[in-house]
């Protein structure tokens, strides 16, 4: 086991060097220039300009740039941010509690719903029940997610008034009492987590429709209720159990956006998460901030591989070989 971890260890290593290079030559050759933004202002003369490119060393050459930038990366110094002079740090964080929070009430929804779900439908397969289901599952497949989202937006923000459909907080959020906040931050959460999660349940539930499918009618599972034992000890402890494995990969992958949030929908609900403030970056060219998005939501994709694969191999000895 531990040979196998060191393995995966070593193969992260040029990887790892592969995401900063690529993230960084992304940046380079992307049309535009970080001054496009302050050229629009008559006030800022050319002195000013030349001496922005300066102080953030973009008339260097593009491999020294890289080195001093792989250098502040190594250190988690992303520099400051070109539209408010920042440290970029100091933004991600004021802004990943909230997309945590999102992304932690979509992902419990997405599990306690897309389970039952997809057990149910391959105990009861082949059922009107079923079939209902597989038309929700392939509904929430074919529709787009931000057009669910307006939709929401104007039936339970706009027309009916149930629901805010922008932000975190109320404007008199501070006004109220520790229990009128929690309610408040809840109705705020109510559409984006839906939203964000109702293709996942979709996807997840059909996922785990096709693993119990498979195990119902392992060997193992026949000679457990030869054994005579219940039903549902038969599908809760031994079929649930193995099919859940796959799904660790699921859950590990799912890091990634629970760390870096979603540009669609945080820009929809103007939620002040990670998404939205890389969508921001991005429409200001905010360098610094837009590689350091990047680079952390392509880390965490290779770690969420990397625990994945250790997490697998730990519960499935088979692949240890």
């Amino acid at each position: 086991m531990s040979k196998y971890i060191i393995n995966r260890l070593l193969l992260a290593i040029p990887i790892l060097v592969g995401i900063t290079v690529v993230t960084f030559l992304v940046m380079q050759l992307s049309p535009g220039k970080p001054t496009d933004v302050i050229e629009f202002s008559a006030k800022v003369s050319a002195d000013s300009r030349q001496q922005f490119i300066k102080i953030y060393g973009l008339d260097k050459p593009v491999h020294i740039q890289y080195l001093n930038w792989v250098k502040r990366f190594v250190k988690f110094d992303f520099g400051n941010s070109f539209k408010d002079n920042r440290p970029v740090v100091k933004k991600i964080f004021e802004r990943l509690p909230a997309t945590l929070l999102l992304n932690f009430f979509s992902l419990t929804l997405i599990f306690v719903v897309a389970l039952p779900i997809g057990m149910y439908s391959a105990i009861k397969r082949n059922t009107i029940s079923e079939k209902l289901l597989t038309v929700f599952v392939f509904v929430g497949y074919s529709l787009p997610m931000y057009w669910i989202a307006l939709l929401l937006m104007i039936l339970f923000g706009i027309k009916l008034g149930w629901l805010p459909i922008q932000g975190l907080r109320s404007i008199n959020y501070s006004d109220l009492s520790f229990l009128g906040k929690f309610f408040d931050i809840a109705r705020h959460l109510i559409l984006p987590v839906f939203v964000s999660a109702f293709a996942s349940i979709a996807g997840l539930s059909r996922y785990v429709r096709n693993e119990m499918l498979e195990i119902v009618h392992s060997d193992y599972v026949r000679f457990a209720r030869a054994k005579g034992l219940t039903e549902n000890t038969v599908i809760c402890k031994h079929a649930l159990r193995n099919a859940l494995i796959p799904v660790v990969t699921l859950l590990c992958l799912s890091l990634p956006e629970l760390i870096g949030g979603s540009f669609i929908f945080e820009t929809i609900f103007s939620y002040p998460g990670m998404g939205r403030l890389g969508y921001e970056a991005i429409m200001a060219r905010d360098y610094p901030l837009i590689m350091a998005v990047s680079t952390i939501a392509a880390l965490l994709t290779l770690l969420s591989n990397l625990l994945a694969d250790i997490v697998y191999a730990y519960i499935d000895p088979r692949i240890r070989y």
